[in-house]
């Protein structure tokens, strides 16, 4: 029997533990296969706090995780199976053993949706899945963005705030966009469009250095020279196995007041909810919050 199960183990899941543990709660953490979450895919965070230099994304989280540890959590490095949120002690399965837990949090991230072209393997190398992360690293650069809805309209305006230019790639006719967010970013000069259009490869050597774009109107292929492509076409909430908790329509966890759930001593933190932020230091935030919440939640 655990005081707090912590689902997850990105800054939101492992921040939380550091918070639980140092309350004295007997904390567990389903940490997963992939533990880290997206800052394990990142290279340069140069936007964390406390790293003036910047750190690698992998090193802050192991530098996470041995501060979590230095506080006594259990930790599984194996992926939830199935959890029963219908009366406490709430029931985990991981693998073929059930854990029990007063209260739960749930911390287990969101994946960027990709392309599936195979552009995974430039990653850090001129492929980026957040344009407030990485943007700095594309001054006076020639980048597309990937996508047609308020994030790529909000990254694009972002991204000429550094790069030289910005090319918005869609694959319909429509932008999906509001009509204030594509007009902002149509009223920027630094800005062009490319509609009826796909990226169908991802060039370069050691990183990028073009696409290969393909217009499904016309059925022609070019190749654009760019440094930089940035995918913003959504996220996937890692919400899968959740029974019982409320999830809005994009499957996001619904946070009822102050990181609680539906469910009465099961409480949320990081971008399993948010889908607004998705920043490593909202993220954290969050987990320290609903760590506090399930803290005085247990002792009332």
């Amino acid at each position: 029997m655990f005081d707090v199960i912590i689902v997850g183990s990105g800054p939101a899941g492992l921040t939380a533990s550091i918070y639980t543990t140092r309350a004295n709660l007997k904390t567990l953490i389903i940490a997963g296969h992939a533990w880290g979450g997206q800052l394990q895919l990142t290279t340069l965070v140069e936007n964390y706090p406390g790293f003036p230099d910047g750190i690698q994304g992998p090193d802050l989280m192991i530098a996470m995780r041995k501060q979590a540890e230095r506080f006594g959590p259990e930790i599984l490095d194996d992926d939830l199976k199935s959890a029963d949120f219908s009366k406490s002690p709430f029931k985990i399965t991981v693998g073929d053993k059930t854990y029990e837990g007063k209260s739960v949090i749930i911390a287990t991230g969101a994946d960027p949706k990709m392309l599936g072209i195979g552009e995974e393997k430039f990653m850090g190398k001129g492929v980026s899945t957040c344009a407030v992360c990485d943007g700095a690293f594309f001054k006076e650069k020639n980048v597309i963005v990937v996508g047609g809805g308020d994030t790529a309209m909000e990254d694009s305006i972002f991204l000429t705030h550094f790069a030289k230019t910005v090319t918005v790639v869609h694959r319909r006719e429509e932008l999906r966009a509001s009509k204030i967010m594509q007009d902002r970013a149509k009223r920027n000069p630094k800005i062009k469009f490319m509609i009826n259009t796909e990226v169908k490869e991802v060039k370069g050597d050691q990183k990028v250095s073009s696409a290969v774009l393909l217009n499904n109107k016309t059925n022609k292929t070019s190749d654009l020279p760019i440094e930089g492509v940035f995918v913003a076409i959504g996220h996937n909430p890692n919400s899968m196995n959740l029974n019982g908790i409320d999830l809005d329509e994009m499957g996001y966890v619904k946070v009822q007041d102050h990181m609680k759930t539906n469910v009465d001593g099961v409480f949320v933190a990081g971008d399993v909810h948010d889908s607004h932020y998705k920043q490593a230091v909202t993220a954290a935030g969050y987990g320290s919050a609903a760590a506090l919440e399930a803290e005085r939640w247990l002792s009332e």
